[in-house]
């Protein structure tokens, strides 16, 4: 399943309408990048599927910090 390993993010449902304006249902998809990231405590990389959003976040919050809101064992990793 395609979804943030932070925040959670996943596809929302959307629809597209054409000129002729018929509806067709489509998948919005986060947009996920694959992060190899530097865990200062555990002194190693871990490697994330998270989305752009949560990179921005992480940059401010730290990734202990936002790992232990998002409930996520980095141990684990």
């Amino acid at each position: 399943m395609r979804q943030c390993q932070l925040t959670g993010k996943k596809a929302n449902n959307g629809i597209s309408i054409s000129f002729s304006h018929k509806m067709h249902k489509r998948l919005q998809h986060v947009n996920l990048q694959a992060k190899r990231i530097w865990w200062a405590e555990g002194k190693r990389f871990v490697n994330l599927t998270i989305s752009t959003k949560a990179i921005k976040t992480l940059q401010k919050k730290g990734l202990a910090a936002f790992a232990k809101e998002a409930g996520l064992n980095l141990n684990k990793l």
